[in-house]
Parts: structure tokens; sequence; C-alpha cells
């Protein structure tokens, strides 16, 4: 993939995930440069669903930009770059609000894959509560420490929930991280619905294997971002 397709693939993504609610005025997601594994891109601080190509910035891996040109930029950007450090696999990052994750964020209840789609979480979500380091904080992830903190909770998985926060997502594509975004937020969704509900039998361990190894194929894969991407119309400015 060129540097051309990975941006606007990326600005589709922000797009896309905005329209399916994941994230609205804020929240960001990033892509690691397809020629340079020390650099990443993401957009300036903008509401996702009013990015454009103009507004995508490059950083190197301590999320320094390396031409800002008086863009402003989004405060939590060491979100992106250590788990960019931490994890060499890595190929995109994406924070969100999602509103239905928080409450397995500050709960005992543990957020796992009730269906098959929700299996792109994993078996079950880690918590990071950002106090249990840096004690009494506005919660946002603003340092190189937090950042590093954050993504050694996240560990070798795909989600980390983030207490009173949201969440971060991260996986080997960009089409991988929406996906999972938007199958978390629809997990988390149906989980909560289901506590009306006696004797909820969640997936198995191997049956998360299975269906995430079905789901993140390239077949399904494109086939939910072509559909996605259809769903949001003319795309003349990307």
């Amino acid at each position: 993939m060129t540097v051309d397709d990975a941006l606007r693939d990326l600005v589709i993504a922000n797009r896309i995930l905005a329209a399916h609610g994941v994230v609205d005025a804020f929240g960001h997601v990033s892509i690691r440069h397809p020629g340079n594994p020390q650099r990443y891109f993401m957009s300036c601080s903008r509401g996702p669903a009013a990015v454009t190509l103009d507004d995508l910035m490059e950083f190197d891996l301590d999320s320094a930009p390396v031409d800002q040109r008086g863009r402003a930029m989004y405060a939590e950007r060491q979100i992106h770059g250590r788990a960019y450090q931490a994890r060499p696999d890595v190929m995109s990052v994406c924070h969100n609000h999602s509103a239905a994750t928080i409450p397995f964020g500050v709960s005992d209840v543990p957020l796992k894959p009730i269906f098959h789609m929700g299996s792109v979480i994993g078996h079950a979500a880690p918590v990071w509560d950002i106090a249990d380091e840096f004690g009494p904080t506005n919660l946002l992830v603003t340092t190189p420490a937090a950042g590093a903190s954050l993504a050694k909770t996240l560990g070798g998985g795909r989600v980390v929930l983030m207490r009173g926060h949201g969440a971060t997502v991260v996986g080997h594509s960009l089409r991988e991280v929406v996906f999972t975004s938007v199958y978390m937020q629809r997990n988390a969704e149906l989980a909560t619905a289901a506590r009306n509900f006696t004797n909820v039998k969640f997936l198995s361990g191997d049956e998360i294997d299975l269906a995430a190894e079905l789901l993140f194929q390239p077949l399904s894969q494109d086939r939910a971002w072509d559909d996605w991407t259809k769903r949001l119309g003319p795309l003349e400015d990307v």
C-alpha cells in the first residue's frame, strides 16, 4: 500500500468510526507509516467526522510532530506512540470514549464476547486505571509514563479499557482496528442488555479463538470496510 492510499484510508476510518458512534467530537485513530515503522500518522486536533487529508500529521514514536505547521494536536498522542513502541506488530491504534464500554471499566463486570462478532476483542478486556500509578489526574494520557503504563496493561491483546475514560484498540491493520472498535461497542451494548436475563451464556475460549480467526480474514475485513465506506456516501474530498 502506498502512503497516499494509507492516508486516504485513515480519513475514511475516522468517518466510519464517527458514523458508528464509536467516536464523537473526541477520540482519534492512527496508522503506522507504511514505509517507516518509526513514524505514524494521525489527524491534527479535530472531530473525526470532519477529518480531511490536509488534517493528517506525521509523528515520530515519541509523538513529536514532524511538521506541525501551527496545527493543534491531540493531547493524548502518547497512547499511540507508546503502543507502537511497545508492540512492533501494531499497525494501527484507536482511542475512543465509546459510552457502552464505560460501565465495564468502572465495575467488576468483565467485558467478554457475548456474540460471535464480539470475539474480536479477545477473551476479556483488561482494565487500566490511571490512578493506580499516577494518583488523581484529569484521566487524560498525556505523558510518556502514562502511555507506557497503558501499553503495559494492553500487553499482547487488542483492547484495553480505561477506567472512567473509554478504551484503546490496536491491530495489525487499520481495517482490523476499525472492525474491532465497532464490534467492541456492539458487544458491550449486548452484554449490558443481557444483564436483564438469567443464565446468560458467553462464548467459550475455543469459540472466541475460532470466530476471531474467521473474522480477521481479508474476506470478512474487506466486506465490512466496503459496506461501511459505501454508507458514508460520496467521498469527493478524500
